[in-house]
């Protein structure tokens, strides 16, 4: 995934800039950057790897020595920037989130246009951002050239662009992405998560609607490119992606999550002792749950954070399950005798949850029941840089079937989607027995959707029906 802020301020900007960008440390785990702007000083720019230390440590001293009165910061899983690109738009700084499906092909066609190279990220790839850059770059001005950018990337693509006049933000075709905008007296904000202003003083302003280019400078927010009709934001932004205070299209995240946990209540009928959710994104369903059950709520086990930022969080999928577990410690007075119920974001791979119900276990618990609060993950996203599996197989949902497919089972990915179904109810309970839990009931997709109250036309839930 990844995040993003800029500020364009009559004063410096450097403080905001860097608090701002530092409140979306949770959306990326490998690179950050901010560059800056200031007619006095030009451009100056700074790019840390935070895979081993949180964005403040690696970002102090480039904050006591960069001035502007501009200013963008991106954190990043992947790429690193803003990258610094010098055209015939002239010089701009440019920060990304999304993802490019088709880059193969774009960069063969860029190469046609007389596009003469790229300078390869480790391992070889090609840094996307730069990639944006080359397509923007194509067009007579940059409003056309982002544009162009939208309408040709296939997956999604925001961005921002800084120049001496001002910030463009550009939120990707169909509003995958969140893209806020705040204001305080002399300056301008533009954010991914929409709490990341709030303590530097700024006041919501508006949300840029799907595919609206605005240019951002701390006197106005205008628009460039009028929004379109249709929307797909990214459900799982409310489910487990997003902030707990931050707010999409109005929708708070926590309430969302409260709302969540109520409906799966309101569906079960099995009677644990307590109800738990598994730190951090799994609380919030958790609290919504055993209020509506009546259940009491406890923490039988305390995620350790002193020393183990989310931030620090290698790329090794081995490596990532162990420091995931040693994360968590247990408080067996909590635990021992007790039938539990366990409340997790979501299952993905299942490793990570098999591994904390043998925790439980572990510590004594009599029974583990688990609920999702998503529907199985059946399709790996398209659109978003949920994650970089190299297979769908990766997927547990998608590895029971395979499984049920060998023993000449004939499998319609349409049954299992459908919660009402017998093949549905087959594939849950495979996934139940093999992560040994007492019982696995997932959220149901209409009941998500209705936790979240936007209309299903306008989100994304590709990744649990494969509708895009």
């Amino acid at each position: 995934m990844g995040g993003f802020f800029g500020v364009a301020s009559k004063e410096d900007c450097v403080f905001d800039l860097f608090f701002g960008t530092d409140y979306h440390s949770h959306l990326g785990t490998r690179r950050a950057g901010m560059a800056v702007y200031s007619k006095e000083k030009g451009y100056d720019r700074a790019i840390h790897n935070i895979e081993n230390a949180p964005f403040r440590t690696k970002f102090d001293k480039d904050v006591n020595d960069m001035k502007g009165n501009l200013g963008i910061g991106c954190i990043s899983d992947f790429e690193p920037q803003p990258l610094m690109v010098r055209s015939h738009h002239g010089t701009y700084a440019i920060a990304t989130v999304g993802k490019i499906n088709n880059m193969a092909q774009l960069i063969q066609e860029v190469f046609a246009k007389g596009h003469t190279h790229f300078l390869e990220m480790s391992g070889g790839d090609i840094n996307a951002t730069e990639l944006v850059a080359a397509i923007v770059n194509q067009k007579d001005n940059l409003v056309e050239g982002i544009r162009y950018a939208q309408e040709i990337i296939q997956g999604s693509m925001t961005m921002l662009i800084m120049t001496p006049i001002g910030i463009y933000a550009a939120r990707d075709r169909l509003g995958r992405t969140p893209v806020v905008v705040g204001k305080k007296e002399g300056a301008r904000c533009v954010s991914f998560e929409s709490f990341a202003y709030l303590n530097l003083g700024y006041v919501e302003e508006r949300e840029l609607g799907p595919g609206e280019i605005v240019v951002v400078t701390p006197e106005e927010v205008r628009t460039l490119i009028h929004p379109g009709k249709d929307m797909k934001i990214c459900t799982f932004l409310w489910v487990y992606y997003g902030y707990p205070s931050s707010a999409y299209e109005g929708i708070s995240v926590e309430e969302m999550r409260y709302n969540c946990g109520a409906l799966l209540a309101e569906r079960d009928d099995v009677q644990p002792d307590i109800v738990a959710g598994v730190p951090d994104s799994g609380t919030a369903h958790a609290i919504g749950y055993a209020n509506q059950s009546g259940i009491p709520f406890s923490r039988p086990f305390i995620k350790y954070t002193p020393t183990w930022p989310r931030s620090f969080m290698p790329t090794i999928q081995t490596q990532r399950n162990l420091i995931a577990k040693m994360k968590l410690i247990s408080v067996e007075g909590l635990i021992r005798n007790k039938s539990l119920l366990l409340i997790d974001d979501s299952i993905v791979r299942g490793t990570q949850l098999r591994e904390t119900t043998e925790l439980l276990y572990h510590s004594g618990a009599r029974e583990v029941h688990i609920r999702p609060a998503c529907p199985p993950i059946l399709f790996g996203c398209k659109y978003l840089n949920f994650s970089r599996s190299s297979s769908e197989m990766d997927l547990i949902a998608r590895r029971v079937l395979r499984e049920m497919e060998q023993e000449e089972r004939k499998i319609d990915l349409k049954a299992y989607v459908d919660p009402d179904t017998p093949e549905y109810a087959a594939m849950v309970e495979r996934i139940g027995k093999q992560l040994n839990f007492t019982s696995l009931r997932y959220h149901r997709l209409d009941d998500m959707i209705a936790s979240v109250g936007i209309d299903k036309c306008k989100l994304c839930t590709y990744c649990w029906d494969g509708k895009e």
